[in-house]
């Protein structure tokens, strides 16, 4: 026996039959498709305008609405499939009972006996001939009788029809269900000429309105609990946003304070989520900008003090040249003399300020990169510096070995190596020459990106060595000879900027050694 089943949805007998959808014009689709750009555009604006407290609780608020109305609906739908079809089920039995044992197909049972005294209070039940003539018990009104139960009765195949009716005067539901039977007409004795019974339907009408009070209950249920559901999310949320955004809050708290003072103390760090990182990672900078800072002080008050000594003596030999104007001026030779001061002490002066311009800059990385060879670096740089120091013996090996870099900087960072190991070849207060024979010696080794420069000098003390580097560091044993103190300082600076490294150390047998090692170009990145 097949079923038709109402699939979840009621259909009503005064309902006009649905017609075909107009077809939807293009201006239309293209004017629903701007309502929606322009509703998305409205929605993310109104986002952007929201506090991140505020989005924390509107989203989780969305989220359990979301799940609670699939639930909700996914619950509504099983509990109405399941009450249809246990009803579908009760109905079908008991039509098809009935309509076999033949109690209700006899038309004057059924006509002089009430629903109530059938046992079937609960419902309406009516016979329906093949010719479409009905009967129902007495004082009871008739089921819904249409051309579904129509075609049962004619057919009297073995199938059943079921559907969902509603009537206007009532504002009933009915579940309608229809068997084929065979009725006997009023007063015929059809038991004795079997003959007799005609073809028709049995038709069984139950109320939904049960069904319908219950599954309005739990609409309202759903509804509630859906409600009271959101609303404690959003309490929720909100308090997950405020726990979890406190340290946030201290975190721009801070941002700010350091933004007003200037004041680059960390803040305190509890924990390891991703605030609490976050935080760390602000510590890092503010330490970062702390010690730049302190870089940039230092520099200044370095630069302050090494430019007053050349300045003071530019001053100092200039007034002398003045005065002694006035009286008649110098002799020649002392005028000379009083000059050269001059001109080193501005050659000196015009080295420094250079040396503060390339440490000043303070960049991360060297920019505008070329492919070089370093090797071809290391030999001008060479021909420089001995040019400047002719009394030395210099002992050179390079092997081609490409990099990238910074052709400027990676030549006064080589030229500053080797003016420091020719200052310190020669000995102090001896002459660049003694009867023909080299003052000293400067070894120059390139060798797989490693350059190393070797003096002949005393070395360097053991309190320096970690000091070398350093900007304006000056050993007691070097201030007695020219120069800056920022030569060594910007080889270091000129090695990190290129991805490398520089260390010294003492030779035994020879003097101080210095290593400046370059990654290859094949590894270095642009």
């Amino acid at each position: 026996m097949s079923q038709q089943h109402p699939e979840g949805f009621p259909s009503y007998t005064d309902r006009p039959p649905p017609q075909p959808a107009p077809p939807v014009a293009k201006s239309n689709g293209n004017r629903v498709a701007a309502t929606a750009a322009r509703t998305q555009s409205w929605w993310n604006e109104t986002l952007h305008k929201l506090t991140l407290h505020a989005r924390v609780t509107l989203l989780a608020a969305v989220a359990v609405g979301l799940a609670v109305a699939i639930v909700s609906v996914a619950a509504y739908v099983t509990v109405r499939q399941q009450m249809y079809q246990n009803l579908d089920d009760s109905l079908i039995q008991r039509a098809s009972q009935a309509s076999q044992k033949g109690v209700l197909t006899n038309l004057y049972n059924l006509q002089n006996a009430s629903a109530d005294a059938l046992g079937l209070s609960d419902i309406r039940v009516g016979v329906l001939s093949a010719d479409g003539q009905k009967w129902a018990p007495r004082n009871s009104p008739l089921p819904p009788m249409g051309p579904d139960e129509l075609q049962i009765a004619q057919n009297q195949g073995n199938e059943a029809s079921l559907r969902t009716v509603g009537l206007r005067n009532g504002g009933s539901h009915f579940r309608v269900v229809a068997v084929p039977a065979r009725y006997c007409p009023a007063n015929a004795p059809c038991d004795e000429e079997p003959g007799l019974y005609q073809p028709g339907a049995l038709v069984v009408a139950q109320s939904l309105g049960a069904i319908d009070q219950t599954l309005h209950n739990l609409g309202i249920v759903l509804w509630a609990f859906g409600l009271i559901g959101v609303i404690g999310a959003a309490l929720a949320g909100n308090a997950v946003a405020r726990s979890g955004l406190r340290p946030l809050a201290r975190l721009t708290g801070a941002a700010e304070h350091v933004a007003r003072t200037e004041d680059l103390k960390p803040i305190p760090v509890a924990g390891t989520d991703e605030i609490s990182r976050l935080a760390m990672a602000f510590n890092a900078m503010l330490g970062a900008l702390a010690q730049s800072r302190d870089r940039q002080r230092r520099l200044v008050g370095d630069a302050g003090h090494e430019l007053r000594t050349p300045l003071t003596s530019v001053r100092t030999n200039l007034d002398l040249l003045a005065q002694a104007d006035k009286r008649g001026g110098l002799r020649p030779e002392d005028r000379r003399q009083l000059l050269d001061d001059v001109r080193a002490q501005m050659d000196e002066l015009t080295t420094l300020i250079g040396d503060l311009t390339e440490l000043a800059r303070d960049t991360p990385q060297v920019r505008n990169a070329e492919l070089i060879e370093l090797s071809n670096v290391v030999e001008d740089a060479v021909i420089k510096v001995r040019r400047r120091a002719p009394g030395l013996e210099w002992d050179v090996q390079l092997t081609p070995f490409p990099v990238w870099g910074d052709e400027r900087l990676l030549g006064r960072a080589v030229t500053n190596l080797l003016d420091n190991a020719a200052k310190y070849s020669v000995p102090e207060g001896a002459a660049q020459h003694s009867d023909g024979q080299p003052v000293g010696h400067v070894t120059v080794r390139l060798v797989d990106g490693v350059l190393t420069v070797t003096d002949s000098g005393p070395g360097i003390a053991e309190a320096d060595l970690p000091h070398v580097f350093d900007r304006f560091y000056r050993s007691s044993e070097a201030r007695s000879r020219p120069g800056s103190g920022l030569g060594l300082a910007i080889v270091k600076h000129a090695a990190e900027q290129h991805g490398g490294m520089i260390y010294a150390r003492n030779v035994p047998g020879a003097g101080a050694q210095f290593t400046l090692w370059l990654p290859h170009a094949a590894t270095q990145t642009r």
